[in-house]
């Protein structure tokens, strides 16, 4: 049985979230959002996208708090159908829902991870915990979502929090600078951290909370991922915003091999079903990579700042 495939997509500096029919390459919408959408995510059972309004372009442009908002966009619909409020808490980057339906949202600007834990019928948060760093961008969630780990830019932090369970301290280590590329292992035993003040990428114990591997990556590793090989051998994908390229490491944290990319890669997704990842750039394309060439295979245009995509199938 055949699927219809639509890349769905954040354009961040066209402030909207987009529908792309992945056969012709083609938009088929654009929904219009307040300025400065970022990540989303989608709930278990592919109805609905969850849009972070972070509000600013970047954290470097001072004097506005940012946005306070997640946008709900019903995805058979398309059509914006709730805006969940955060106030007083700004600039939500990470988002995850987990799968029980319930949202989980970092708030950048306050160091606040919130959760929803039926956001389609109730708008605001129910519980909020302190992530126990600061400018806390990102954070990997475990799958039965009782533990986070939280990547703080400015304290050069991990720290390990319970998201359901805000009597819990958080447990901080220092994986090095400027930690923000993550993703647990597929045992969930480690958390890879990729750091871009030293371009390094190490493998933390989420147990001890330890590092117990370093590999040495190209420059400013902005994001890193877990893919398996053809024969189900786990490998890592940096892409290295410092020199536009995307690395191939083992769990060895030794690199394999580097491709040279056509523009500066904001962001990645995997395809559900395929070997194929779907790379979003700075030159308005968001490019699909065969994983077993690494090969280019298909090149859509785009608005401005293309972000975070997801391959729906219906």
């Amino acid at each position: 049985m055949s699927h219809k495939e639509t890349l769905l997509l954040v354009q961040k500096c066209a402030h909207t979230f987009s529908f792309y029919d992945l056969a012709t390459g083609e938009a088929e919408k654009h929904i219009v959002l307040p300025n400065f959408p970022h990540e989303f995510t989608v709930d278990p059972v592919r109805q609905i996208a969850y849009v972070g309004h972070y509000g600013i372009e970047t954290a470097s442009h001072l004097g506005d708090p940012g946005g306070h908002s997640v946008f709900a966009i019903d995805l058979k619909r398309r059509e914006l159908i709730a805006t969940l409020n955060l106030w007083p808490y700004y600039r939500p980057h990470g988002l995850t829902v987990d799968q029980q339906g319930r949202l989980f949202v970092m708030s950048e600007g306050h160091n606040v991870l919130m959760r929803f834990s039926d956001p389609v019928n109730r708008h605001v948060p129910d519980l909020a915990v302190p992530s126990g760093g600061l400018k806390t961008h990102l954070f990997a969630l475990t799958k039965d979502a009782e533990t986070a780990y939280a990547l703080n830019l400015l304290s050069n932090t991990v720290t390990k929090i319970r998201p359901n369970d805000p009597t819990f301290t958080p447990i901080a280590m220092v994986p090095g600078p400027v930690p923000e590329g993550n993703v647990l292992s597929s045992d969930e035993t480690l958390l890879y951290v990729a750091n871009r003040g030293d371009d390094t990428l190490v493998a933390v114990d989420t147990a001890s909370m330890k590092v117990v591997a370093q590999g040495k990556t190209r420059r400013d590793p902005n994001r890193v991922y877990r893919i398996r090989d053809k024969h189900g051998v786990d490998l890592l994908l940096t892409t290295n915003s410092g020199e536009q390229s995307l690395s191939i490491f083992g769990t060895d944290l030794v690199e394999k091999r580097c491709l040279v990319l056509p523009s500066n890669p904001l962001a990645l997704s995997l395809h559900p079903t395929e070997r194929a990842a779907f790379i979003s750039f700075q030159d308005e394309t968001v490019r699909r990579l065969c994983l077993d060439t690494f090969e280019f295979t298909q090149t859509i245009r785009t608005l401005r700042e293309p972000d975070s995509s997801y391959v729906w199938q219906t």
